[in-house]
């Protein structure tokens, strides 16, 4: 009796899947899944799923075939070879309706906490609100000046003669503080309205003396104007004098430097001797513009009465008697 031998025939050995090609690979190169999604940008939770071969997971057939490309093209395999194992695996889960699942191309966890979110809301709705605010109030304050302004419109001057008055300068206040500093020594005298004294003496170089903001048209008197700087609010104003001689009566409250250092002329109080004193050709002008009395003409009796006053006869000479 021939011996039969009888056996069964060994399973045929089942194809690797894609998820555990990829697998061996990260754990013989000693990398963890969270390396790969910071390497491939791929989801964490989609690169699970693709280990373990669960496609069921991924939004579509293509986001599993695109995303096992990406995690071979990173372990450094043939990424065609897994392309086509994946593309089988999803062919055998049967047709699938596609879900519409946004992309995330980060992790998930990097995304902002719905509490940090809230946050930051309220944080742009409050700025909003006071920049709402801030342009209401400056709409108010616009109404307000341009009703306060409208009477002045109407009642304008002639443009001509508004262009015939100076400019002030804005940029220098006129009831700032005035400073006197010395640079040499320097005997001076200021004075109000009232002929009060305010300072009296000499000063050293370096000292500087304020002039009182309440004090009423303050005046000085110095004898070197030249040794004294005059500012106002620390902006330089021209010198008072050139040192030659001595100067007094020069007016140092605010407005009169303010003009100095604008560059305006101070008026003239009082008129100069040139301008009190008439001068002869201004006096013959005058005659010479009054109008002349036209004079009668003479009769002969007249004027044969001037030629006896103008040419009197000659005395007649006494004969003395023999």
């Amino acid at each position: 009796m021939d011996e039969v031998e009888t056996g069964q025939n060994a399973a045929p050995a089942q194809p690797e899947r894609a998820g555990d090609i990829l697998r061996k690979a990260r754990e013989a190169q000693g990398l963890t899944v969270a390396d790969i999604a910071t390497r491939t940008r791929v989801p964490l939770r989609h690169l699970e799923a693709i280990e373990a071969s669960d496609y069921s997971t991924l939004p579509s057939s293509t986001y599993a075939v695109g995303f096992s490309r990406a995690y071979a093209r990173a372990m450094g395999i043939d990424e065609v070879q897994i392309a086509n194992i994946v593309r089988s695996d999803v062919a055998k889960l049967g047709s699938k309706k596609p879900e519409y699942e946004p992309y995330e191309m980060t992790d998930p966890s990097r995304v902002p906490s719905r509490g940090l979110a809230i946050v930051a809301l309220g944080i742009a709705i409050a700025v909003l609100v006071l920049v709402g605010l801030w342009y209401g109030t400056d709409m108010f304050r616009g109404s307000g000046n341009a009703s306060t302004t409208t009477p002045i419109a109407e009642t304008a001057p002639n443009p001509a003669a508004q262009t015939a008055q100076p400019v002030p300068a804005p940029a220098t206040p006129a009831n700032g503080q005035v400073t006197l500093t010395a640079s040499d020594e320097v005997w001076m005298r200021v004075y109000d309205a009232d002929n009060k004294t305010l300072y009296l003496g000499t000063m050293k170089p370096g000292e500087k003396f304020d002039v009182p903001k309440d004090a009423k048209d303050p005046k000085i008197n110095i004898g070197r104007a030249d040794k004294l700087a005059v500012t106002l609010n620390g902006a330089a104003a021209p010198a008072l004098g050139t040192g030659e001689r001595a100067i007094k009566d020069v007016s140092v409250g605010a407005p009169a430097i303010a003009a100095r250092i604008a560059g305006t002329p101070e008026p003239q109080a009082t008129p100069t001797a040139t301008e009190a004193t008439p001068t002869r050709s201004s006096e013959r002008s005058r005659t010479a513009s009054r109008p002349r009395t036209p004079r009668r003409a003479l009769s002969e009796t007249q004027r044969a009465n001037l030629d006896a006053v103008a040419n009197p006869p000659p005395a007649a000479t006494a004969t003395p008697n023999p």
